[in-house]
């Protein structure tokens, strides 16, 4: 070996310089915070809002922003357990009759047999609970997609809603509810107002960025969190290695059937009546803002902050049409334009996580 060979292998690299390959250099910071389906999210967000700012004026007072926040938050509060779902690689597509199912149950029973309106609220929430409780449990037992499952749950529930109503009631909306013991007591938890600044604010805001820190902490800190994720990511994989695939599956469909109970009984006791034929449709905006909040349709990725920002560009979007003096059928033009640049960014997002 010749003596400039030798010293080339003797001689160590220099302290602190690393050799750099491909599979090994660091990206910029900037591209991996776009990485972030959050970050993407909350730009759109920031440009959806800027956008109405100059093109209706009233979004600028504090009241038409309380407006928008409200709207955002009856999307938000369902899109969070919708967004866990789709984590954990499933979908669940009579969400939306399930709302009025819940607000239905609780106004008929309540009413029809003269009762306190605890008794129907608890009794919905057993309803929500057990709806959700059903649908996992084919899922899992089946095997079949959960869109197939939740689908036939979507008719009959839809069927159900509208038949039971006019069977019980004569019509197709519930009577009327403010009069009967509890209501007020109830309102306060699911339908109240409070003034900031003299604003009015409705509580749905509070309870939605409640449970979207809730959702986060169980995402990121929690064993139950790891869980959702490994389902979601491969469910054989993750059975594997002990996880529960069953117990996590149907209970995150009961956790949508829990969503389903609160937004319920929050249009019940606003409106103190329920129309059987509403909730039709919901289901579509609810899995839209989880999936422009960065929720992959393949699962196993997502946050429960992004679809907090899905939700916020839903209500600004739905408001500042209006505020705007546009037409409110161009509503689902921008949905449909948000939703494909959503599933654009996703793909952008896969494909960047994975290069090397």
């Amino acid at each position: 070996m010749s003596q400039q060979a030798q010293s080339a292998v003797a001689t160590p690299p220099a302290p602190g310089s690393k050799e750099k390959d491909g599979r090994t250099a660091q990206r910029p910071l900037a591209l991996r915070l776009l990485a972030r389906p959050e970050v993407g999210v909350f730009l759109g967000a920031v440009a959806v809002y800027v956008f109405f700012l100059v093109s209706a004026p009233p979004v600028r007072e504090a009241s038409s922003m309380a407006n928008v926040l409200y709207q955002s938050s009856t999307i938000g509060i369902m899109a969070i357990p919708v967004a866990l779902l789709m984590i954990g690689g499933e979908f669940d597509l009579s969400a939306g009759v399930a709302v009025i199912t819940s607000a239905l149950t609780a106004s008929m029973l309540a009413y029809q047999l003269s009762m306190n309106v605890w008794v129907g609220v608890i009794a919905a929430l057993v309803v929500s609970l057990a709806i959700g409780f059903l649908n996992g449990w084919l899922v899992v037992r089946t095997g079949l997609p959960s869109f197939l499952i939740t689908l036939g749950s979507f008719l009959i529930l839809q069927g159900v809603n509208l038949a039971v109503t006019k069977l019980v009631t004569g019509n197709v909306a519930t009577d009327d509810i403010s009069n009967m013991d509890g209501f007020n007591q109830v309102k306060d938890i699911f339908a109240s107002t409070f003034t900031i600044g003299g604003v009015d604010v409705k509580i749905t805001i509070i309870w939605w960025l409640v449970f979207a820190a809730i959702a986060t902490w169980v995402l990121l800190r929690t064993k139950y969190g790891n869980w959702i994720f490994a389902v979601g990511g491969n469910k054989e994989s993750a059975r594997a290695v002990g996880v529960p695939v069953n117990f996590t599956k149907i209970s995150l469909f009961m956790l949508v059937g829990f969503g389903a109970w609160f937004i319920g009984m929050h249009q019940l006791f606003s409106f103190n009546t329920v129309q059987s034929g509403e909730g039709v449709g919901q289901e579509l905006i609810y899995i839209s803002a989880a999936v422009i909040g960065g929720c992959l349709l393949t699962g196993g990725a997502g946050s429960a902050i992004g679809p907090v920002f899905g939700a916020f560009m839903f209500g600004m979007v739905q408001q500042g049409i209006v505020y705007a003096g546009w037409n409110p059928d161009w509503f689902k033009a921008f949905l449909g334009v948000m939703l494909l640049g959503a599933v654009m960014i996703n793909l952008w997002v896969q494909r960047t996580a994975t290069r090397r």
